[in-house]
Parts: structure tokens; C-alpha cells; sequence
């Protein structure tokens, strides 16, 4: 019977040690939906769990997005920090639940911090425990790292060349503003996906469209709840 997950070599990014860490297999990614924001719930196990990998020799957290060649000082930068005080006895080579998982988010979410990693890697790990909260129903926790996630895409936007023309990013800054409730700011990001003429991503321009009609549609459901509750005063 063929297993879920499999194990595969790797090489720590920063202390060079080999290591092993589990993947799931293809066959077994099966997606039951996906939200609005790119949270995907999968049936039995899900791959987000795997992501991130752990070195047990320093405890450096990496997931293949990391920049693959780190310089001498941001290895020292990280031994120094972390690494020399790594003493976990957690084995993160296996099966992984929901806690091990957020454990191993939120080392890859230090350890990107300390090294300086890129803004968008950094936004990434971040929305990725804002979904492992949503998963657990956790919605305040959520909230706080989709805030966090926010800041981090906007940075990307406003810093990183290659990702101030990207479509998917912008419909992403937009979402996140709705769904933290900022519908002025969300329209401004739909909109912009929208009527950019030089975008042809129309998977993303259709998205927008739809995001912004469940925008007018909750404003709508606000006002007509304020006046409700003007007119029992």
C-alpha cells in the first residue's frame, strides 16, 4: 500500500547538515475548495503542512522559496541569534499535525526575519498561519497575521520590481483589505486589477469584478442595518 507522505534529502541552507523531511505525494493532494484569498482545504492530509523545512542539527526553518545561497554574515546573523541556542527535541521529519505544522511556520517565520529574507517570502509564511488559524476556527489570531500579511504584500508592491505589475498580487491586497473589513481600500485594489489596461490576467481582472460586487453587496447589508437599528431608537 503506498504511503501519503515520503521523505526526501536536504541540505540546510545555513549549516550545510543533511537532513530528511516528508513530502505528500501528488495522488493524495486532494482539494475540497479553495477561499478567496488562495486558502485551499484538502481531504485527509494537507501538503501545507510540509511546507516548511527544519534542520535539526541548528533548527534553521526554510521552505524552497528561501534564497538558496546565504551570505557568511547572515549565517553568522542566524547561528548567532538562533541557531547556537537550538535545542529542540521536536523531530519534524515525519507526519506532522495542525500544531507541529504552525510550530514549523512560525521558526520559518523567525528564521526568514533574522537573515533578512525577501518581503514576498516573508508574506507568504505570514498568510500561511493567518489560513493555519482560519483552519482552527481562531479568528482573532487569524485577523492578526492577515494584517500582518497585508503590510508585508503592500511592501512587495511598493519595493519589489518584478511584483508591482503583477495582477494576482494586487487581487491579493484587495481581498485581504476586504476581508479585514477596509471595503474603500479593497475597491481601490480591485479596481486598479481592473481597469489596468496592460494586465490580461483574466482570471484575476474576473476575480476582482466578483470581489467587488460582495463588496457593494456587504456595504448595502451595513447601511440597511444602521438604519434598522436608527429606527428602533
Amino acid at each position: 500500500m503506498v504511503e501519503p507522505l515520503y521523505r526526501v534529502k536536504v541540505t540546510c541552507l545555513c549549516c550545510e547538515s543533511a537532513f530528511e523531511t516528508s513530502k505528500v505525494r501528488p495522488s493524495f493532494k486532494k482539494v475540497i475548495k479553495t477561499d478567496t484569498d488562495f486558502c485551499t482545504y484538502y481531504k485527509d492530509i494537507n501538503p501545507d503542512y510540509y511546507v516548511v523545512r527544519v534542520c535539526p542539527s541548528c533548527g534553521f526553518s526554510f521552505t524552497e522559496s528561501f534564497s538558496q545561497n546565504l551570505l557568511p554574515a547572515q549565517k553568522k546573523q542566524y547561528l548567532d541569534a538562533i541557531g547556537s541556542k537550538w535545542q529542540s527535541k521536536r523531530d519534524y521529519s515525519g507526519e506532522r499535525d495542525a500544531a507541529m505544522a504552525m510550530e514549523t511556520f512560525k521558526l520559518a517565520l523567525i528564521t526568514g526575519q533574522t537573515v533578512g529574507e525577501k518581503e514576498r517570502v516573508i508574506a507568504s509564511i505570514l498568510h500561511h498561519i493567518a489560513w493555519m488559524y482560519r483552519r482552527e476556527g481562531k479568528t482573532e489570531e487569524e485577523r492578526r497575521f492577515l494584517e500582518y500579511a497585508l503590510d508585508a504584500y503592500v511592501r512587495v508592491f511598493e519595493t519589489d520590481r518584478e511584483a508591482s505589475n503583477s495582477a494576482r498580487l494586487m487581487y491579493l491586497i484587495g481581498e485581504l483589505n476586504r476581508r479585514l473589513g477596509r471595503f474603500n481600500e479593497a475597491v481601490r485594489w480591485f479596481s486598479r486589477v481592473v481597469h489596468d489596461h496592460s494586465i490580461m490576467d483574466a482570471a484575476m481582472i474576473r476575480a476582482s469584478r466578483e470581489q467587488w460586487q460582495i463588496i457593494r453587496e456587504e456595504m448595502d447589508a451595513e447601511k440597511k442595518l444602521a438604519s434598522s437599528s436608527d429606527s428602533d431608537l
